[in-house]
C-alpha cells in the first residue's frame, strides 16, 4: 500500500521531449536570459545535473528548441499545388509560430535549424519546386530568403532591447504589421517567380 502511494507520487519520467517542452515554457514566460539549466531543473522538479543526461549543454538545448519550434511551424502546413503559393504558405505558417513565441524569435534568428531536419520537414514544399522544374540551388536561395524575411519581420514586430519584454501590440499595430508582412512577402515571392520563370526560358 505504502509502496503504491510512493509510486503514485513520483514525478513523470524525464525525457528529452519533456525537457524541451519545459524549456519552451520557461522561454515563453521569462525570456531567453532566464533559461538556465538550473531554472529549467527547478521547473521540472529535478537537479540541474539530471538534465545533462538528455541535453549535453545549454547550446544543445537551444538547438533542440529551435528544431522543435520549426517543426511546429511546419506541422500544420499543407503546401499548395504551385510552388509560389506553397512558398507563401510556408512563410505565413512560420510567422504564426514565431509570433506565438516572441521570446524565441531572436533565438531562431541566430541559431539555424538543423539542415537535414529542415529538408525533411519541408519535403512537401521542396517537391513543389521540383515539380515546377526549379534547380535545387535556386530552391535553396528562395526558401532561405523567405525564411530570413519572416525572421527579420518578426524581429521588427516583437524585438526588444536585451533583457527586455516584447511590447504588447494593439489591434492597429497588429494590422499594420500584417499588412506590411503581406506586401513584402507578395513582392518577394512574385520576384522569385518572375526570376525563376525567366531562368527556364
Amino acid at each position: 500500500m505504502n509502496e503504491g502511494r510512493r509510486r503514485a507520487g513520483r514525478p513523470a519520467v524525464l525525457t528529452t521531449d519533456r525537457v524541451v517542452t519545459a524549456a519552451i515554457e520557461v522561454l515563453d514566460a521569462e525570456g531567453l536570459d532566464a533559461l538556465t539549466m538550473r531554472r529549467l531543473g527547478a521547473r521540472l522538479g529535478v537537479a540541474a545535473m539530471s538534465l545533462y543526461r538528455h541535453v549535453p549543454n545549454r547550446e544543445a538545448l537551444l538547438a533542440e528548441i529551435v528544431n522543435r519550434l520549426f517543426a511546429e511551424a511546419v506541422a500544420g502546413y499543407a503546401p499548395a499545388t504551385a510552388w509560389p503559393e506553397a512558398l507563401a504558405g510556408f512563410a505565413v505558417a512560420y510567422r504564426r509560430v514565431l509570433l506565438a513565441h516572441p521570446h524565441a524569435v531572436p533565438l531562431l534568428a541566430t541559431h539555424p535549424v538543423d539542415v537535414d531536419l529542415g529538408k525533411e520537414l519541408l519535403t512537401g514544399l521542396l517537391a513543389r519546386f521540383e515539380a515546377g522544374g526549379i534547380p535545387q540551388e535556386d530552391v535553396i536561395t528562395a526558401v532561405q530568403s523567405v525564411a530570413v524575411y519572416v525572421l527579420g519581420h518578426a524581429l521588427a514586430q516583437v524585438g526588444t532591447p536585451p533583457g527586455g519584454t516584447p511590447a504588447p501590440t494593439d489591434e492597429t499595430a497588429t494590422a499594420f504589421y500584417d499588412q506590411w508582412f503581406d506586401a513584402g512577402l507578395a513582392a518577394m515571392v512574385t520576384g522569385f517567380e518572375h526570376r525563376l520563370a525567366g531562368d527556364r526560358r
